[in-house]
């Protein structure tokens, strides 16, 4: 499989690799491809490898099938581990994290319903794990967080926090994010 940022190609088969997390995304059927109502795509995780933090979709059921390895998902205070062949449905503005706890890479088809900008958020997601990173960790500057929060809110949501407290308290940051782009 190539290892390049974004291939080239249009709607199924596109690579989307985030190297913070070690999510490795293959588009199978694009927004485009389905006029909006669904996005699949297989999902593919390092050992170790998780989503970046607890978070929920407001308008979106997402639906993980397994096809190789384990993935552990957490639902609050409740956690399970899925195997090959097991289904897990995570309904709308359900808050989630899930991860690879195994030894070998995990691999799960994911189904996304309606499909949104969820493609571009990964592409941002992306972009953003590539670009400058926080106080030289391997984190994103805060500012890029906050952009892409902002840009996606009815894709991903922080869970348990109002969202016009979240808009509040990000805007500034994302205010210094734009800045800092029109600066370059």
């Amino acid at each position: 499989m190539q290892d390049r940022a974004i291939d080239q190609l249009p709607g199924a088969g596109r690579v989307i690799h985030n190297p913070i997390s070690g999510e490795r995304i293959v588009i199978r059927q694009s927004a485009a491809q389905t006029g909006g109502r669904l996005l699949v795509f297989d999902l593919f995780l390092p050992p170790g490898g998780h989503v970046p933090a607890r978070h929920a979709h407001p308008l979106q059921e997402e639906r993980f099938t397994v096809l190789a390895g384990s993935m552990r998902f957490s639902f609050g205070a409740r956690s399970i581990v899925a195997r090959p062949g097991e289904t897990v449905v995570v309904p709308v503005g359900t808050s989630h994290w899930f991860g690879n706890p195994g030894t070998e890479e995990s691999q799960a088809r994911v189904e996304v319903r309606p499909a949104l900008r969820t493609e571009e958020f990964f592409e941002a997601n992306e972009r953003m794990a590539r670009a400058g990173h926080f106080l030289g960790t391997r984190l994103p500057r805060l500012s890029d967080l906050a952009l892409v929060l902002l840009e996606f809110q009815r894709e991903v949501s922080v869970p348990n926090v109002p969202a016009f407290v979240v808009r509040g308290l990000l805007a500034p940051l994302a205010w210094l994010g734009r800045r800092r782009v029109r600066t370059r």
